[in-house]
């Protein structure tokens, strides 16, 4: 158990959508005993610092160093949002690095200094979902991501596994994320986020065509969570000292209609929906239908229910998108 009140947290991404709204539920669990890791770079995801409260900020690439140093000094927990994203990502040795290699060092750090650890994995280790979507694992080595992102972070899981780390260790497999503080991330922001500029700027939104016969155009099938609740269920198993691997999502699968209708409710304009053809790269590649099981997630005492994805796309457009806020403004 601890006391998210007194802790004193490591936040690693800590700039970034996951990691910068995990910082802000702290902030609002009444902590600002925070050291947040991140790389900045050239993109606007500082932006996410501005109304953040926090120790001190530390280059990702010196953290290890400053950490094996002891210049950081001591963590109640270590909450590791930071990797590469992008899962369009082709450079196979950055993502082995970055976040593979560079998640078992601090891993390693954080249980050797007795500090709690929660660390990102993804529903993308899933794949296709042939295998299906229980967080199991005993069916680690089954799986078969459908990218080198999904495989980094099977990898991880697969490691903890072996090093019987995940009686120690959380491995949170967040599914479709999206709200608040992803303007920075490019092609992989939502399609919450995307579909808004489209609407706003041409009254349009614009999604991809179905190439599989079990699928209309449109209704192809993801769990979309809001980041709020990914932020109650990670500060839950943090303070409730929950571990081993656990689906982080709604537990529904919703089209991309469902997901964009609303975005028109909020904006008061009438629905126009055009489908236009998927890349062909992307083809391969591609999940129809992702639901997460929360069967673990409820064993370990979180209870709630997800926000309901209309009132969650309604509650990111009016009062973030529109006003180009960030979480704490």
């Amino acid at each position: 158990m601890i006391d998210l009140a007194r802790a004193r947290v490591l936040v690693t991404g800590g700039a970034g959508f996951i990691g910068s709204a995990l910082v802000w539920g702290l902030n609002r669990q009444g902590t600002s005993r925070i050291v947040i890791a991140d790389r900045l770079g050239r993109d606007e995801k500082w932006r996410n610092l501005l109304p953040l409260r926090f120790e001190t900020f530390v280059e990702a690439d010196d953290l290890i160093e400053r950490l094996t140093a002891g210049m950081l000094g001591d963590f109640d927990l270590v909450l590791h949002m930071g990797a590469c994203s992008a899962t369009t990502e082709r450079d196979a040795t950055f993502l082995i690095r970055n976040n593979y290699q560079f998640s078992q060092a601090l891993i390693l750090w954080a249980v050797r200094h007795g500090a709690g650890v929660i660390h990102a994995s993804s529903a993308a280790t899933y794949g296709d979902g042939s295998a299906g979507m229980a967080d199991d694992p005993a069916s680690l080595d089954a799986l078969r991501p459908l990218n080198m992102y999904g495989y980094s972070k099977l990898m991880v899981d697969r490691w903890l596994r072996d090093q019987l780390l995940l009686s120690r260790v959380a491995a949170l497999r967040f599914f479709n994320v999206f709200g608040p503080n992803e303007d920075h991330k490019g092609d992989m922001r939502s399609v919450v986020h995307k579909a808004y500029a489209q609407v706003r700027d041409e009254g349009v939104v614009r999604l991809f065509r179905s190439h599989h016969p079990a699928y209309r155009d449109g209704e192809q099938l993801r769990d979309f969570v809001y980041v709020k609740d990914v932020v109650a269920i990670t500060l839950h198993l943090a303070a409730s000292g929950g571990t081993g691997l656990i689906n982080v999502g709604s537990g529904v699968a919703h089209s991309w209609l469902d997901l964009v209708r609303p975005i028109f409710a909020a904006l008061r304009q009438p629905e126009r929906i055009e489908f236009v053809e998927m890349p062909a790269a992307l083809r391969r590649t591609y999940q129809y239908r992702t639901q997460a099981d929360l069967t673990r997630l409820r064993a370990a005492g979180y209870g709630a229910a997800p926000t309901p994805l209309a009132d969650a796309v309604t509650d990111y457009v009016t009062h973030y998108l529109t006003h180009d806020r960030r979480l704490g403004d």
